[in-house]
């Protein structure tokens, strides 16, 4: 009964000691805004494909994606701080069970030329993403919205995300 007991403890002890590799996911839902913060030096919060989360534009790695408002309320434009040109407009769709199928059909690609932002970004226009390491996204725009205030306009964005990490220019099939 005592040995039985003793194995019972160190399995236990051993089974809980043991760490599970914690898995980023490499797809989901996601919402950013414009919203600016600090005293003297200001920072947004985008997000980080790589990270699979929201991330400082102040720290590294840096933001994938960074929500602007143009010159306009209703104007809005996704940044990279990948320093290059990395957004390519796959289409743009009449509602979102068009842009959802586009989305989810979407399984390889090729892009003969790259712009720096996506603008204007509107419901239901899928897009893909290049960072500056070669990997991709493809981000299908589920809804925006803004408020007129003082002193900065606010303005938000949900998207549907699929990163494919390896760098191949596929994403697997859903």
């Amino acid at each position: 009964m005592k040995k039985s007991f003793f194995i019972l403890v160190f399995m236990t002890v051993f089974l809980l000691s043991c760490k599970k590799e914690e898995t980023i996911p490499t797809s989901g839902t996601e919402t950013i805004d414009n919203s600016l913060f600090g005293t003297t030096v200001y920072y947004a919060i985008g997000f980080n494909f790589a990270a699979a989360s929201k991330v400082s534009s102040n720290q590294t790695p840096k933001p994938d994606l960074i929500l602007e408002l143009g010159a306009t309320i209703d104007e809005f434009i996704l940044q990279t701080g990948a320093g290059l040109n990395g957004f390519y407009l796959k289409g743009e769709y009449a509602d979102a069970a068009s842009a959802l199928q586009a989305f989810s059909n979407l399984t390889a690609f090729s892009v003969s030329r790259w712009e720096e932002w996506a603008n204007p970004v509107k419901p239901n226009q899928v897009w893909i993403y290049r960072s500056a390491e070669e990997h991709y996204a493809k981000i299908r725009i589920i809804s925006t919205s803004s408020q007129d205030l003082d002193p900065r306009d606010y303005g938000e964005c949900t998207f549907e995300w699929v990163y494919q990490p390896d760098g191949s220019l596929t994403f697997p099939a859903e």
